[in-house]
């Protein structure tokens, strides 16, 4: 009896959620391209790379500017990207946001609930982490303007 209380006891331990919340880009919006303005606090080598083949995947073209948006950046494109580490670093949260115009217009933000917890999957890629975020980001909205999944 006492090791089905243990084992009941560490089961959120174990096993790590992840959320991931957007609000996607509404597809009548009409963005071809983004400018991605490049955060040096980040230290997530290839987030940026992931971000540029995802956007791309979806028919959007980006490009990376680090003080000024140029003249063509109608959508601007900011991150955040956390690392934590057990044994080895991997990306425990990240944040997306789109502006145009100063004004957001989409969002994602992806968690690792409990900074994954002892669940393996937390050693997971960025691109395997992020690459359905960016999906749910361009997904056809069904009838509501956001989404929030939690698994």
């Amino acid at each position: 009896m006492l090791r089905k209380i243990l084992i009941v006891a560490l089961l959120p331990v174990i096993s790590s959620c992840t959320s991931i919340q957007v609000t996607q880009v509404d597809p009548n919006i009409g963005m071809k391209h983004a400018c991605i303005r490049e955060n040096p606090d980040v230290k997530v080598s290839d987030f940026v790379q992931v971000l540029q083949e995802g956007f791309a995947r979806h028919g959007v073209t980006t490009e990376v500017f680090s003080k000024e948006a140029g003249a063509n950046c109608e959508f601007i494109l900011t991150y955040t990207a956390l690392r934590s580490w057990d044994f080895k670093p991997y990306l425990s949260y990240a944040e997306i946001k789109i502006e145009k115009e100063g004004k957001k217009i989409a969002e994602a933000e992806y968690q690792l609930v409990g900074k994954g917890g002892l669940a393996l999957t937390k050693w997971a890629g960025t691109k395997e982490k992020i690459d359905p975020v960016i999906d749910e980001l361009f997904k056809k909205p069904e009838g509501r303007k956001g989404r929030a999944d939690t698994f």
